[in-house]
């Protein structure tokens, strides 16, 4: 006689059931062990599953790209570059009534306006055009090239700027080249209410911060002034130069003046026998210590070495005016070059000097 054994799934709905659950309980069981060696909470009061930071933590890129710049400082793009990454979307077809590349009978009563009128429009946003195209992220001097890439694709003969090449090698400039070539462009006149070259009273509340806390504002920017007075090539050494310069030449009272006076001394117009008689080969010698820094490249707008041209309407104002007005300083000159220490007569002799060499 045979053993009678009798199973508890009598239908086929229990066999489904007994199935399905062989695979839900230990999932489910080894779920509620993660969380409990975890320790985190998932509902309830002090729960931190539905937070932002949860909710955005888990809804994160499995990876991020960060992009830096070593030092500080980064390659400027040349402007047909720029005009391909920014530019191209709305100049390419017109859109939004943006005057086509190439197409000279649009771009003609643009060009008539100049081109920093209409580098101050691409910076700034005109009209339907944002600030810099939308692209917050180009150097004013990336904004120019392009500007005169796209000029220069409609019959114009813009330049497109060299920015600080040609004062000297990147990374290793002088604290005089960085100011001569950028920081003097606001500082000379005070633009922006940057104190003014050869002001005591604006620098004095400055000088009081430090050196560290002026070199700070300036690389990273401080109320109008942009980070790296709108240079991104100048590496934060250079800034550091800059402001050192700046500090020593132009930020401490003069021991000969009083504490409202310029730090440098800014003479009156005389006529060059009243300071003297230069040495022979004066104006040569500092001509190549300090004005040739602007003058050699014509940074800033200086009449360049030699430039017949350039001289020729301010050979027409005479020797005396040219020489006052570099002693005093005029438009992104500061006064006397930055030749503190010159006297006049060696003012006066490099001056005679540049006029020699463009007649």
């Amino acid at each position: 006689m045979s053993d009678q054994h009798s199973s508890p799934i009598k239908t086929p709905q229990q066999l489904v059931t007994v199935i399905v659950l062989a695979f839900v309980v230990p999932v489910l069981l080894i779920v509620l062990l993660v969380k409990f060696v975890a320790g985190e909470q998932t509902s309830g009061a002090g729960s931190t599953s539905m937070t932002p930071e949860a909710v955005a933590d888990r809804l994160k890129p499995v990876g991020t790209v960060v992009l830096a710049e070593a030092g500080g400082a980064r390659t400027l793009q040349t402007g047909q570059a720029v005009y391909k990454t920014t530019c191209a979307a709305c100049h390419d077809t017109g859109a939004a009534g943006a005057p086509k590349i190439g197409d000279a009978a649009q771009w003609g009563p643009r060009l008539k306006q100049g081109f920093e009128t209409l580098v101050k429009h691409a910076t700034e946003g005109f009209k339907g055009m944002p600030a810099k195209g939308g692209n917050a992220a180009l150097d004013p001097i990336e904004v120019a090239r392009a500007v005169a890439y796209l000029g220069n694709q409609a019959g114009a003969k813009f330049k497109e700027p060299e920015a600080l090449a040609a004062a000297g090698k990147p990374g290793e400039r002088t604290g005089e080249q960085i100011v001569l070539a950028v920081c003097s462009n606001c500082h000379a006149e005070g633009k922006g209410g940057a104190p003014k070259i050869g002001v005591w009273d604006d620098w004095k509340p400055r000088v009081a911060k430090g050196l560290a806390a002026l070199t700070a504002s300036a690389i990273r920017g401080h109320k109008g002034m942009p980070a790296r007075g709108g240079m991104a090539e100048i590496t934060d050494a250079e800034m550091k130069r800059a402001v050192e310069y700046m500090f020593e030449t132009y930020g401490k009272p003069s021991s000969t003046t009083t504490a409202t006076a310029a730090p440098v001394a800014v003479a009156a117009a005389a006529p060059a026998a009243a300071a003297g008689k230069a040495d022979s080969g004066a104006g040569e010698k500092l001509y190549k210590q300090t004005c040739s820094a602007c003058h050699a490249t014509g940074v800033a707008g200086a009449p360049k070495f030699g430039d017949k041209s350039a001289w020729a309407p301010r050979i027409q104002q005479g020797v005396d005016a040219l020489v006052a007005n570099v002693i005093k300083g005029k438009g992104a000159m500061p006064p006397r070059g930055s030749a503190g220490n010159a006297s006049d007569a060696e003012i006066r002799a490099a001056v005679e000097y540049l006029i020699a060499q463009a007649k």
